[in-house]
């Protein structure tokens, strides 16, 4: 697609150094009115003073040849969730890349009034969004690789099977990709029990999609890592709630869809790609200080199972340690997801 939309960055609500640019995507097809995604863009400026007024960017980095020369990598968020990790673009920033993120549409900085907190009917619905960053991105830099984190682990892969298929100009212009803990299939439910739900949840979620259903234990999550309970980090609880957003059996119904293309071997996302990922899950408990070190949201033994179906050249690397979002771990597992990363990118450049 095309953006077809003049290009304007605004000072990013992050401070200095970042910026954002909303990119239109139209009618909702679900008739939620217009939607919207959001670029957020990291650049501290040619000399790296990341501290200059967060209102300077203007200038921006059009004309800085160096900054357009790296690659760049895209953020692509999960469910309740939108861009605030400050650190993990300033980290990749001094190691030569070019750092972007986006909001999903009807997700953190994009949702718009009257619109239901990250619901879509379908994973696909987010390609436009997609599509529209990385004609924005590879307009300066030579490539991207997407960090897809989550439920950004169903989207980016389905979306890179479909670049590799009908777009294999776009698709050439995607590196690599790297997946941040994954959500690869439905924790808690026997395989049987699943199986036999999933009709049940198709025709209900079809026929009735705004039906709502518990989240499941997600608090504890947000509780080891808001500054607010157990964390260090202060992010916006409007934006990414503690519990979670409501979520909604339409929603469940295309992310199950999702999965079971994966499941399939149905999807190749042609690029070489890095699964990070816990070494254990600790699902359905209230915070302890065992939550700390583990993933709280998802099973990681679904995660180690299903990620050699992404493609053809997936390397899976559990880190001890880790949380759900792995660079929002305690130091020494966070560490390690940065180092692993950023081995893994150089060899893939």
């Amino acid at each position: 697609m095309s953006v077809n939309q003049p290009e304007h960055w605004h000072p990013d609500r992050l401070g200095a150094g970042f910026s954002a640019r909303a990119l239109e995507l139209g009618p909702d097809p679900l008739g939620e009115g217009d939607l919207c995604a959001t670029l957020v863009r990291y650049y501290p400026g040619p000399d790296g003073a990341a501290d200059a007024p967060a209102t300077t960017v203007a200038d921006g980095p059009e004309g800085d040849e160096e900054f357009a020369s790296r690659p760049a990598l895209l953020w692509v968020h999960g469910m309740t969730d939108y861009f605030f990790q400050a650190h993990v673009a300033r980290y990749f920033h001094a190691r030569g890349y070019a750092f972007y993120a986006i909001d999903l549409h009807k997700c953190g900085r994009s949702r718009r009034d009257s619109q239901t907190w990250h619901y879509a009917a379908a994973m696909e619905e987010y390609y436009a969004d997609l599509d529209a960053a990385l004609e924005v991105i590879c307009g300066p830099h030579p490539d991207v690789t997407p960090l897809a984190h989550s439920t950004a682990g169903v989207i980016v892969p389905l979306w890179l099977d479909r670049l590799r298929t009908s777009q294999p100009a776009a698709h050439a212009r995607v590196s690599s990709a790297i997946f941040n803990s994954p959500w690869l299939d439905i924790m808690g439910v026997p395989k049987p029990v699943l199986q036999a739900a999933k009709p049940v949840i198709n025709a209900i979620g079809k026929g009735f999609p705004k039906v709502a259903f518990p989240g499941g234990g997600l608090s504890a999550f947000g509780d080891s890592i808001h500054a607010s309970r157990y964390g260090e980090w202060d992010y916006d609880t409007t934006l990414k709630p503690l519990s979670g957003h409501k979520k909604y059996l339409g929603w469940l119904r295309g992310v199950i869809a999702g999965q079971d293309r994966i499941h399939q071997g149905a999807i190749d996302i042609g690029v070489p790609g890095l699964v990070l990922c816990s070494t254990r899950s600790r699902l359905g408990k209230p915070y302890s200080l065992e939550t700390d070190t583990a993933d709280a949201v998802v099973d990681v033994s679904q995660t180690v199972h299903w990620a050699p179906r992404l493609g053809n050249d997936i390397t899976v690397c559990p880190i001890l340690g880790a949380r759900h979002e792995v660079f929002l771990s305690l130091p020494p597992a966070r560490r390690e997801a940065f180092e692993i990363s950023s081995h893994w990118l150089a060899r893939a450049h």
